[in-house]
């Protein structure tokens, strides 16, 4: 009988694009991070449409790891849509994100996993203690944090942090627009769901070149926030709405 959606405990879902030397030591480090939680899991890789020999990687990858599973966007949609895409065939309760560079490190999932304590309301957002890249990266991204927590009051101080934990339908029922997963955090608030915050360890980039920009995903990501806030302004009241649907 094929697996109901959410069959298994946990999902991992890493995105990735030219990455075909991160590949198997990524997947060989989060498979063993999973295992270590003691909860049936899987491991889903979405490529973006990768033109390099990440194809290949995954599928010898996959003949290693059979609870790898691989999902391909035949032209590059971008990390949302591919976390998305990710999550949306996920079998895993609970999800847990990866970036697809190796530089968040698998072995901080069990630690993020016990903070739950079996709890079907909660995110859990990793905090890098140490962040391991240039200093320009570094500074654009603690003004853009500076930023986003005065506006959104997220309380969380490291939203760009990939690794994140959430419940699979609580991700199901935020509105889908281009770098949404730089804000979940204020998402999942933004629906009812509880954020903690976890230590997480940061490493270099040891293989591949970021895919990234720093001054103009800067200015996207500043533009992003007022969206992030009209979203906000308009989340309507669960009790407002249920003392309307009230009669006599």
């Amino acid at each position: 009988m094929a697996d109901t959606p959410q069959s298994l405990a946990l999902s991992a879902v890493v995105p990735v694009k030219n990455e075909a030397d991160n590949i198997l030591p990524l997947v060989t480090e989060i498979d063993a991070a999973l295992k270590e939680t003691g909860e049936a899991y899987e491991i889903i890789y979405v490529n973006d449409g990768s033109d390099d020999t990440t194809p290949q990687k995954l599928i010898e990858t996959q003949a290693a790891f059979p609870a790898l599973r691989i999902i391909t966007h035949s032209n590059s949609c971008g990390q949302s849509r591919a976390v998305a895409t990710g999550v949306r065939y996920a079998r895993g309760r609970m999800i847990v994100t990866l970036d697809g560079d190796g530089q968040n490190v698998p072995a901080d999932i069990p630690g993020m996993w016990a903070k739950l304590e079996g709890a079907e309301d909660l995110m859990v957002a990793g905090r890098r203690k140490k962040r391991r890249d240039i200093w320009i990266k570094r500074v654009s991204s603690r003004l853009a944090n500076r930023i986003r927590a005065r506006l959104l009051r997220d309380d969380t101080p490291d939203t760009g942090c990939g690794l994140k934990l959430f419940p699979r339908d609580a991700f199901l029922e935020l509105p889908y627009f281009n770098h949404m997963h730089r804000f979940l955090p204020a998402l999942m608030q933004r629906h009812g769901y509880r954020v903690v915050n976890h230590d997480v360890q940061h490493r270099f980039r040891e293989h591949g070149t970021s895919k990234y920009g720093t001054l103009d995903r800067l200015a996207v990501g500043i533009f992003d926030i007022f969206g992030v806030m009209w979203l906000q302004r308009r989340m309507s009241q669960p009790d407002t709405i249920q003392d309307s649907l009230q009669t006599d």
